[in-house]
């Protein structure tokens, strides 16, 4: 997939929803796992935050590529 179509596809509205959802599912569980410790003692700092961040970005972009993926297929078969 060339990026250009990764990037039509991460502003499709039909394709956002089901990626939030991935987002917030598997980037909560994620979140939890990596930084749920250090965020009930306290002691997240702005790097930990920032990879909480990134937590959530990561399934996002996987999501959207997957569903992208999936929709070519499905025009070319």
């Amino acid at each position: 997939m060339k990026l250009k179509d990764f990037l039509l596809c991460a502003i499709d509205r039909e394709l956002m929803p089901r990626a939030l959802k991935v987002s917030l599912l598997v980037g909560s569980i994620l979140f939890t796992i990596n930084h749920g410790s250090v965020l009930l003692k306290g002691q997240m700092t702005r790097e930990r935050w920032i990879a909480g961040l990134l937590t959530y970005i990561v399934p996002y972009g996987v999501s959207l590529h997957g569903q992208c993926v999936s929709r070519s297929h499905n025009k070319i078969s």
